[in-house]
């Protein structure tokens, strides 16, 4: 990479894009509402079940002009989700400000790991124990998604869900390759708990992206 891309990729103002596509949000508050998404690449916190390995590595994804990445978007959705990887290991100020300037609603799903750039309307945090969120980032989450893998894990939203904001929503999600052995305990653990709700991946149901 020469030196002037990586002086834009730095000041965000060109991001590996690893993927672009208008889809239906499948997960969490917004399921089921038609988005367009943006994959950036790059991840490092390194999540076994992660279903995007493939976004890992930056390196493997074009560093591309933010203006370009706006232009794309606006014709497809007023809603844009931001997504990787892990989107915080960039700047996203630049990108975010123009996409507002362009009237458009921003969300972002990340594990919160990284300090938080960019205005943003929504804030999906799906905190993981491999590197846990920065105290701002669950102070300002709209809403808390915890990936349910195995029983330790409600444990471990719990003490996710003690550090967010009190308007902020809860939801625990089955993994997808352990579906059919913790669907039922997040039902009981709901049923039990109801300041929680069940997010399942319906865009997985609906066979698209």
């Amino acid at each position: 990479m020469n030196e002037v891309i990586k002086q834009m990729v730095e000041k965000g103002e060109m991001l590996p894009l690893m993927e672009e596509f208008y889809t239906i949000q499948g997960e969490g508050f917004h399921k089921g509402t038609a988005a367009y998404f943006i994959r950036i690449g790059g991840c490092d916190v390194g999540c076994h079940w992660c279903d995007v390995k493939e976004s890992w590595n930056a390196e493997l994804h074009p560093p591309t002009k933010i203006n370009k990445i706006v232009e794309n978007a606006k014709k497809y959705s007023d809603t844009i989700v931001i997504t990787g990887g892990e989107p915080l290991m960039w700047d996203m100020s630049p990108l975010t400000s123009k996409l507002k300037e362009e009237g458009l609603k921003t969300h972002i799903e990340t594990s919160g790991a990284y300090k938080l750039t960019g205005v943003w309307d929504w804030i999906c945090l799906s905190p993981k124990k491999m590197k846990l969120p920065t105290h701002e980032v669950s102070a300002k989450a709209n809403e808390l998604k915890v990936i349910i893998y195995n029983k330790d894990d409600f444990r471990f939203a719990e003490e996710q869900a003690a550090k967010v904001n009190g308007d902020c929503i809860l939801y625990l999600q089955p993994e997808w390759s352990k579906r059919d052995k913790v669907v039922p305990l997040i039902v009981d653990y709901v049923m039990q708990n109801p300041k929680w709700k069940v997010s399942l991946q319906t865009h997985k149901y609906l066979n698209i992206p």
